[in-house]
């Protein structure tokens, strides 16, 4: 179902320059709207299988890890009288400072802060309850808040704290300031092998740590996945992630349309194989700079499901046999879906130079690192973002039984320890 092609733009590929990639003009796609805000699409037709969740479609691409809101001032959201939130004795947003915008989503936008009693930079992701209920989206917030108490990976970002007020919901993660992969990606053309190598193996590794605990994705993509100080990426954004147990299909239409599995467009059924797909694109994106289905969100999807694949030359072999591994349409010959998972990509000959104990030690170091000039740097986000004034109008209520706050427990503080190193 891949086969390999030469394009005519590759004849004209300049020599590898520096450590980084080749610059070229960053391919626009017809269906991406550069305000970088998502959108959650109609509803698909419905389908029988085994699980069954709420669709949630991103049909344009998003640079950030939430959407459009309206946020007002933390410091001057005080509880009022009637307020449903639980307290958590212990962090609240009065014991924040918001510094700056960051990112914007469906549901609120992502601050960066600093804790006051000890100076800590963090990114604050605040969403409104009134949006997630009118999207019905309860669900998918509570299981990104309690997905993300369970993981403990070094390339996935960690939850701090978590908590609640009458009308948003709280989110404290670490702040990663080296920017998005989205961000490195589009600004720099496309990576050359020996960094994507790394780049993939450090997702491959996340995503492994997600799968051995029961947790699909299933929103994989540039711009859910961050790049820190020393330039090792940092996988992000789970509002469409779910837990799975083995031998059972989800039956909800969810992700970004380029990154969908043809399995997810054709809405039969999907799996942790759905997730190997989408890092197959991501693949496919950093080493040509584009992904392999582009047009209107209608078109992706027949090309998702009827396309073949087409690689071009200038790839390796090892690149080209690796693509098509995840890149098969059928999820069950996919590479990762056997019975060795993820082992199947880790020990592909692509991957031959990888240490993956100490790649996953943090020993392998990515030989490019973005400029960054201090904890509290915000040069490599965008600036429509970190322009935006903190201050904004208030939230409506949410419409919902005000005896029945699906929110209830949503507090969270990291242990001094985390669960996880404790176990091990």
């Amino acid at each position: 179902m891949v086969c390999s092609e030469c394009p005519v733009a590759c004849k004209n590929v300049k020599p590898l320059q520096k450590h980084m990639c080749l610059t070229i003009t960053p391919p626009l796609k017809d269906n991406v709207d550069l305000d970088f805000s998502d959108v959650f699409g109609p509803l698909p037709q419905e389908s029988s299988d085994v699980v069954f969740d709420e669709p949630a479609v991103v049909h344009t691409r998003s640079h950030s890890l939430v959407g459009p809101s309206s946020i007002v001032d933390l410091d001057s959201e005080k509880a009022p009288e009637g307020d449903v939130a639980e307290v958590s004795g212990e962090v609240g947003i009065e014991d924040f400072e918001v510094l700056k915008v960051v990112g914007q989503g469906a549901f609120g936008k992502v601050f960066q802060v600093r804790k006051k009693d000890t100076s800590e930079i963090f990114a604050m992701k605040v969403m409104r309850k009134d949006k997630i209920m009118e999207k019905n989206h309860a669900e998918y917030m509570k299981a990104e808040r309690d997905i993300l108490t369970k993981i403990d990976h070094p390339f996935i970002v960690q939850l701090k704290y978590s908590f609640q007020t009458k009308y948003r919901l709280y989110l404290v993660l670490d702040f990663i300031n080296g920017g998005h992969l989205f961000f490195q990606l589009y600004h720099q053309g496309l990576f050359r092998e020996d960094l994507a190598r790394v780049y993939a193996a450090e997702i491959v590794s996340a995503v492994s740590h997600l799968h051995e605990n029961g947790i699909m994705h299933r929103d994989l993509k540039p711009e859910n996945i961050l790049m820190d100080v020393d330039g090792h990426v940092m996988l992000t954004d789970f509002g469409l992630a779910k837990e799975f147990e083995e031998n059972t299909r989800s039956n909800s239409m969810c992700g970004t349309t380029e990154y969908m599995a043809p399995e997810i467009v054709r809405g039969k059924g999907h799996d942790k194989a759905a997730d190997w797909w989408s890092v197959g694109i991501l693949l496919y994106e950093m080493l040509t700079g584009k992904p392999p289905f582009m047009g209107s969100k209608g078109k992706i999807q027949q090309k998702i499901v009827k396309d073949k694949i087409k690689l071009p030359q200038f790839l390796s072999t090892e690149a080209h046999a690796l693509l098509k591994g995840l890149l098969q349409k059928e999820p069950e010959r996919r590479l990762g879906s056997g019975p060795r998972g993820a082992g199947e990509i880790k020990e592909h000959k692509w991957f031959k130079g990888i240490n993956w104990k100490k790649l996953e030690a943090r020993e392998v170091k990515p030989s490019f690192k973005p400029e960054v000039s201090g904890r509290q740097c915000i040069a490599n986000f965008d600036k429509c973002w970190t322009d935006m004034s903190v201050l904004d109008s208030p939230a409506n209520s949410p419409r919902s039984d005000p005896k029945a706050n699906p929110f209830t427990n949503f507090a969270y503080a990291t242990p001094p320890r985390s669960i996880l190193s404790q176990a091990t």
